[in-house]
């Protein structure tokens, strides 16, 4: 038997996730990559036995933190979307049954899974935006981060649903994996019904944002696609927190809310 303090067991983890159906052999294969284990154990933070909800929502996010972000002025913007985000989970009636966590389009871990009172936010001190676009690569590590710690709850009893935004103001740069292999997963989560993946497209002028998140198995419905300016960027993020908060609602509620889109009301 493992310590309570030992790191779970990944391969365990997405190999019974296959064995109940929950993901496709063609998943279990994207996720089976050596290098990536270390960074999906940095992002699983609180231990299952730590949290008394007796179920829970994953809310995951990706903000993208390439030097184009800061070139359009919009490294502000970006900050204070996330962070408006953390306050309306913060606000919420369901916030004792909230985990966030928040990794950077290059894979730096701003805060692992944690109750809402151990979110850090954004400021400029922890995110100065100057690197590329892994989008693909950092995509397939952050949903398997999210498909573990989910796998990990179900097997101690606890229920957990998730929504995911993957943030990004232009297309794949210098990924290895293909972008199929993310819509793999993408795939497996909804066909589960208690997860939803979302994407933002923040404008560049030229990238096909729909045609980038379709690619990655994300519907239509869960894409926004703001203009380059910090007002459209942060009416982005509130329209995602309303979503994010509706889902911790439960119920037959995240199905109809998975089904139909995003939530502007």
């Amino acid at each position: 038997m493992s310590s309570k303090n030992a790191a779970p067991d990944l391969g365990a983890l997405f190999q019974n996730a296959c064995a109940e159906g929950l993901l496709s052999p063609n998943s279990l294969q994207a996720l089976n990559v050596v290098d990536i284990g270390a960074q999906i154990q940095a992002g699983l933070g609180v231990r299952v036995d730590d949290v008394a909800a007796s179920e829970v929502l994953l809310v995951t996010l990706m903000p993208d933190d390439s030097g184009s972000i800061r070139f359009a002025g919009n490294a502000q913007a970006v900050r204070d979307g996330h962070n408006l985000v953390l306050d309306a989970l913060a606000a919420s009636k369901q916030r004792d049954g909230i985990l966030a966590h928040t990794r950077y389009l290059n894979g730096n871990v701003l805060f692992p899974y944690t109750p809402l009172s151990g979110a850090v936010r954004m400021d400029s001190r922890n995110y100065n935006p100057d690197q590329g676009t892994p989008l693909y690569d950092q995509a397939l590590v952050l949903l398997a981060t999210v498909l573990a710690k989910t796998q990990e709850f179900a097997e101690n009893g606890v229920p957990a649903r998730t929504v995911t935004l993957l943030i990004t103001d232009g297309d794949d740069q210098h990924s290895r994996a293909k972008p199929s292999s993310v819509a793999a997963v993408v795939k497996d989560m909804q066909r589960a019904e208690n997860h939803i993946v979302a994407g933002m497209g923040i404008s560049d002028g030229s990238t096909d944002f729909h045609r980038v998140f379709r690619s990655l198995g994300i519907r239509d419905e869960w894409i926004l696609v703001p203009g380059n300016t910090a007002g459209e960027i942060r009416r982005a993020f509130q329209v995602f927190s309303q979503s994010a908060v509706k889902a911790g609602q439960g119920g037959q509620g995240f199905s109809k809310l998975a089904l139909g889109g995003f939530a502007t009301n």
